[in-house]
């Protein structure tokens, strides 16, 4: 369940020749205006910062993006991946090796060739360093080797062709005339950091880091010479800061956010929220009573989700039940079965549905399953997630009002992360689905027995089947098939209860730059944290005179 976020995938031997000649460089920076002013980014309160631009351990936002790139970047909205580090990329006929073409002339920002050394090294670095393979790409690939100066190989030990993301889309590429002697690359701060992305950092204190243009990049110069990420320490100290204009770039939830950030400025204040994934009221399986479907029908059908947007703090719609596909991927499951797709508020029926399981109403008015057990759950959230709190509140008392009680449980981001996400230690938890270039990748994360993002506990053997299917080829009618059948899965099933579609928090301001992503150019995702959308957004920008 992390948030990484959607779109739809295109075979990859439809369109590597084209990427040979798309850059990521000249589509980023077309503004010829040098700008004197920095763009002022904030992608969240943070307290003071702690001095990190270690890529492989809780580096400051920006450095990766800013500073390290991938090979490409695949676009969530548009369905489009574009070149960065590679210009090309093809399947072998058995869907089993991948050929990676990178890009000519790329050098470092310390003057030094990008070769296709630094490819392999990058990753057999993390083949030698486990605890570096975040991504676990180790866990699909068996080699990965140079073939030629600007030609990198990628063995897989079987047919698993969606992992070309996390290969290609989500791993960092490092130099590895910088990184071949650090022996434990999991301690060292990296405090001078050479990348092949447009900017280098430039200062650092615990108040405030900033970054200025790479004069090494490989595309064409950015407009802004300098961006700056100051520290807040609160969402409502940065709305404030963006209302009255010092801050250029953010991405926090901001209530009512027309009235308190784009009144103070309608000409310059602007947000883009689009849906990024789905939030899941997930239900633990190792609990005996969620494991049952009518219980989780029941609840399904309790919760008013019309309620939760009209609160005006989630600027989302409504879940569908088909509930891991967002807007941009409905073309994935047939018409017949987009007509069906609405989630119904049915409270009276959910109670039916547990008096035919055999449930009953105890003094409290508590249903109890024939068993003896008392539908009582605890709801773990993190508290300091104020949209996800009040959430939490409408929840509890929906479902309490069919007769199931939900104790809701805040606790910090790590001890979170920790019960909720590492350890499935929990019965009922909010979080977001972990969605990818198309939607096999949030049913994936959820659904696939091995998948350590499975915290449901799911175990299937008609969803197992249906994404191995997807795995094992790179035909795209064979790709949608396995998706309608896993959506149908998923809706008959209800392995979790999806509630609204979760958005990227992304606010900014065109009093000093425009050129920014939204509805009508989706080139990038919002969110300054989110890489490498950051250091393309920030490539694209212009300068206003």
């Amino acid at each position: 369940m992390v948030n990484r976020r959607p779109m739809a995938i295109v075979s990859t031997a439809l369109f590597s020749a084209a990427l040979a000649v798309v850059g990521f460089g000249s589509m980023a920076l077309k503004a010829t205006t040098r700008s004197s002013k920095p763009l002022v980014v904030v992608s969240g309160p943070s307290g003071t910062f702690q001095e990190n631009f270690n890529p492989f351990g809780s580096a400051l936002v920006g450095t990766e993006g800013l500073v390290y790139q991938p090979l490409f970047f695949f676009n969530p909205y548009t369905s489009k991946t574009q070149p960065v580090l590679g210009t090309s990329f093809r399947w072998n006929k058995k869907d089993t090796v991948l050929t990676v073409n990178l890009r000519h002339g790329v050098r470092w920002s310390n003057g030094k060739p990008f070769t296709a050394s630094d490819v392999t090294f990058s990753f057999n670095y993390r083949k030698r360093y486990p605890q570096l393979d975040t991504t676990g790409v180790w866990q699909f690939l068996s080699s990965v080797r140079q073939s030629g100066p600007e030609t990198v190989v990628f063995t897989f030990k079987h047919p698993d062709v969606p992992m070309d993301w996390y290969v290609l889309g989500q791993t960092p590429i490092i130099p590895q005339s910088v990184w071949h002697s650090i022996k434990d690359p999991t301690k060292v701060l990296n405090l001078h950091p050479v990348g092949t992305g447009p900017y280098v950092v430039h200062s650092f204190n615990p108040e405030e880091y900033t970054f200025s243009v790479n004069h090494f990049y490989w595309g064409k110069k950015p407009a802004v010479s300098q961006v700056d990420f100051p520290a807040y320490s609160s969402n409502t100290s940065i709305a404030g800061a963006l209302a009255r204009g010092a801050i250029d770039w953010a991405s926090i939830f901001i209530p009512n956010i027309r009235r308190t950030y784009v009144a103070a400025s309608p000409r310059h204040n602007h947000y883009w929220f689009a849906p990024s994934s789905t939030l899941m009221l997930y239900t633990n399986f190792h609990d005996p009573l969620l494991a049952q479907k009518p219980v989780r029908e029941a609840m399904s059908l309790a919760i008013n989700r019309q309620k939760i947007n009209a609160a005006d703090y989630y600027y989302a719609p409504k879940a569908n039940r088909y509930d891991l596909l967002l807007p941009s991927q409905k073309s994935w499951v047939p018409k017949a079965m987009q007509q069906h797709s609405a989630l119904s508020y049915n409270p009276s029926a959910a109670i039916a549905i547990l008096k035919k399981a055999g449930y009953h109403k105890n003094k409290a008015g508590i249903f109890v399953s024939p068993k003896g057990q008392t539908l009582n759950f605890s709801l773990q959230v993190v508290s300091t997630y104020s949209e996800w709190v009040a959430m939490s509140s409408i929840l509890a008392s929906e479902l309490r009002h069919i007769g199931i009680k939900v104790t809701v449980q805040g606790e910090s981001a790590s001890l979170y992360d920790s019960n909720v996400l590492s350890r499935h230690r929990y019965q009922l938890a909010l979080s977001w689905t972990d969605n990818g270039p198309s939607p096999f990748y949030a049913y994936y994360a959820m659904l696939y027995p091995r998948q350590t993002t499975n915290s449901e506990n799911w175990a299937n053997p008609a969803t197992t089947h249906w994404l191995n299917v997807y795995m094992q080829t790179n035909q795209g009618s064979v790709h949608r098939q396995a998706i309608a059948a896993l959506a149908g899965l998923v809706a008959k099933d209800l392995p979790s209860i999806p509630l609204v579609e979760t958005p990227t928090w992304f606010e900014y301001r065109t009093q000093s730059f425009t050129g920014w992503p939204s509805a009508a150019n989706p080139y990038a995702q919002g969110g300054p944290w989110l890489s490498p959308s950051n250091g393309l957004i920030a490539g694209h920008l212009n300068s206003v005179k």
